[in-house]
């Protein structure tokens, strides 16, 4: 039997996207390739495809807002930013990902003999 680690793994990087771009957010405004750009830097490769919808759903669910601001070198941009309900979650989720961090690290700790 042949098992493919790939699949379990981009469902891992899949479900920290969210925290990931709340994080990147919570530092300051920014515009979805500056958010691209961030994620790759820490070696979490998303793409466009897959970044506006999940920027779209939480837009819709009240974590972010946007403003669009002209640009020198193209069309306008639209800048995201938390929204105080975003801030919140954030602190929510943060502390549940380093609850859950801290049991998986334990639970996959080699034990001493």
């Amino acid at each position: 039997m042949s098992v493919n680690s790939e699949n379990t793994k981009a469902q891992m990087r899949k479900g920290v996207l969210e925290l990931c771009i709340l994080s990147i957010l919570s530092q300051g405004d920014a515009y979805p390739t500056e958010i691209i750009d961030k994620l790759k830097e820490t070696k979490l490769v998303v793409v466009e495809g897959t970044l506006y919808p999940l920027l779209t759903r939480l837009k819709n669910t009240g974590l972010l807002a946007y403003r669009w601001e002209e640009s020198t070198s193209g069309p306008p941009r639209k800048y995201y930013k938390l929204t105080e309900i975003g801030e919140q979650y954030l602190k929510e989720i943060q502390q549940s990902w380093f609850e859950l961090t801290d049991i998986v690290n334990k639970t996959i700790a080699p034990k001493n003999s």
